[in-house]
């Protein structure tokens, strides 16, 4: 098992396969002109394999696909189905662009649920944030997975003034729609032009379905980052992701892996250990692993705490959201 000093296990492994991306959402990209990784700084298939093999000898059984878009990548489908074999339960998170081109991949490699990433149900805002005219595909695409019976998370990254009004018109999609809304409070990266100011509470996006709906909380499973709701009568949920304002740090189960190899223990943490470098050298990983681990921060990576109208972004020694995964 991976176990930290606070005595978590650590058995869930994100996977970025690429910082590579088709949308441009400013939250996640820095502002500046950004290169992504050459392909060969990349792990490559029998290194993801093979690595993720590792980690499951040490205790891993979920692990999650991320980008940047893992779809873009052009050997993504080798991936899925390389991963689908071993004894884990296999998810990705996808801006649902190219669901329709992979979704006989995902159905093959036994994948039932996905985390779809989109931040407003108006195809102009969408194109605002995202700078890609790409919001009907996205809906579209939805559908589909909805159609072939998989569990659809939607990912809303919630930021005062550019959709907080769109909260109730989600909520409103979950009542005849079994899609399973996580809303997010915005998280400060490097490049993400993050400002408390910006963050929208748990409380406050609560406060503003209440105004319109009767919800009622419903049991959250061990690990869980996500506060899970209801409201009487609708198809689907929603949940909230409540980073900023009351982390889950406590049972944090969590590990990342980025698509050039470098794992982090925590999303907010400024170490990395280079694991691919050592792989390609032949050296044993697994010390590199439990050692990461061990000097896991307590909470938010060391870099900050819960009193986020405190934080400074200039402080805060992190990558990109796009160059971590998400």
């Amino acid at each position: 098992m991976i176990i930290d000093n606070y005595q978590r296990v650590h058995n869930y492994l994100r996977i970025s396969l690429t910082d590579s991306c088709n949308l441009r959402c400013f939250y996640c990209m820095p502002e500046e002109e950004y290169e992504f990784t050459p392909t060969d700084k990349l792990m490559q298939v029998n290194e993801i394999e093979a690595i993720a093999k590792i980690f499951v000898a040490q205790g891993v059984n979920k692990i999650r696909l991320t980008g940047g878009e893992p779809l873009v990548r052009k050997d993504a489908a080798a991936i899925i189905l390389a991963l689908s074999k071993l004894p884990v339960q296999l998810t990705m998170t996808t801006n649902g662009t190219r669901v329709h081109d992979f979704v006989d991949v995902l159905e093959e490699a036994k994948i039932r649920s996905l985390n779809i990433s989109l931040d407003t149900l108006q195809a102009d805002k969408f194109l605002m944030v995202t700078r890609r005219k790409q919001f009907e595909t996205v809906m579209k695409n939805i559908q589909l997975l909805i159609d072939r019976n998989f569990h659809v998370k939607v990912n809303v990254v919630v930021m005062k003034g550019l959709n907080d009004n769109e909260i109730n018109d989600f909520i409103e999609w979950t009542k005849n729609t079994p899609v399973h809304v996580r809303f997010i409070e915005f998280m400060p990266f490097s490049g993400n032009r993050w400002t408390s100011n910006k963050v929208f509470t748990m409380k406050e996006i609560l406060e503003v379905i209440e105004t319109k709906y009767s919800i009622q909380a419903l049991q959250n499973e061990k690990h869980d980052t996500a506060k899970k709701f209801t409201v009487a009568g609708h198809a689907g949920t929603f949940a909230i992701i409540s980073t900023m304002s009351a982390n889950f740090c406590g049972d944090c189960n969590r590990m990342r892996l980025t698509a050039d190899g470098k794992m982090k223990n925590c999303l907010f943490s400024k170490e990395e250990t280079d694991l691919l470098a050592a792989f390609r050298k032949g050296d044993a990983i697994e010390p590199l692993i439990h050692e990461s681990i061990k000097n896991k921060a307590k909470e938010l990576g060391g870099q900050f705490t819960t009193d986020f109208e405190k934080i400074l972004t200039e402080d805060i020694n992190n990558r990109s959201m796009i160059t971590i995964g998400g």
